[in-house]
């Protein structure tokens, strides 16, 4: 048995993507597991700390219809069947902790710019994975 059956894949939809995708295609591979693509859109209040007095529904729609069309994208190019593509709006952490306990993944794979120092120390995505998963974490350094 491998190591690995389940592998939950967290992408950024930037021009990184692709970095942190092969990764995983490649562990896929390797352990002949199944993998989810996911992508978490943060609500658009947070980006105001909600002091925005407008209805941004529409926005936050748009920006879930554009990332649910990227994720299509990289599915067709990376063979991941669209079951297994999942956007979903949140904190990016919160929603791969909740993601990777309820589809059962046995791996999660982020992407990490490898801040150091004082930006360390104000916390990243990829750190917040780290440190609140229930399963192995891979961070693919992005180049």
């Amino acid at each position: 048995m491998s190591a690995y059956s389940k592998i939950l894949v967290a992408i950024d939809l930037t021009e990184e993507a692709p970095q942190v995708l092969k990764k995983a295609v490649s562990m896929r591979d390797t352990h002949n597991a199944e993998l989810i693509l996911v992508h978490v859109v943060e609500p658009v209040g947070y980006a105001y700390g909600g002091d925005i007095p407008m209805d941004l529904t529409e926005l936050q729609e748009q920006l879930d219809k554009a990332a649910r069309q990227q994720l299509k994208a990289y599915g067709r190019e990376y063979g991941i069947s669209e079951e297994n593509q999942i956007a979903t709006v949140g904190r990016p952490e919160s929603e791969v902790h909740r993601l990777s306990e309820e589809t059962s993944a046995d791996l999660v794979i982020v992407g990490s710019h490898g801040r150091k120092g004082f930006q360390l120390l104000l916390g990243s995505t990829a750190n917040g994975v780290l440190h609140g998963a229930k399963c192995d974490v891979l961070a693919v350094r992005i180049q």
